[in-house]
């Protein structure tokens, strides 16, 4: 049993890290979506009032390859990479960022 104890201990330290950076991640982004919302509801208002004039389908064009299922995937796989760089936890760190993200 001795011989387990590091490694119980860094996958749960790894763990508790994945689930503190998933919580802290979900938070992130619903005050990103907050701030994007007000941001697009401006912009509507301000074209509504005649000062600007935007090009929704220029803007289409630009982000949808990004909303791309792969593209997504790949996003989330570097994300974790970076998470994870050189960490010995890292199996615990994936299962607890998941859960973080859930719980947030």
């Amino acid at each position: 049993m001795e011989a387990y104890g590091p490694v119980l201990a860094q996958l749960g330290f790894g763990g508790v890290a994945g689930w503190v950076s998933g919580y802290a991640l979900k938070k992130i982004g619903k005050l990103l979506a907050l701030v994007l919302g007000f941001l697009f509801i401006s912009v509507q208002l301000l074209a509504y009032a005649g000062y600007l004039e935007v090009h929704w389908t220029r803007i289409q064009r630009d982000v949808e390859p990004l909303l791309q299922p792969d593209a997504l995937k790949g996003f989330w796989e570097r994300l974790l990479e970076v998470l994870t760089y050189n960490l010995p936890f890292a199996s615990g760190f994936a299962a607890g960022i998941v859960l973080g993200f859930k719980k947030g």
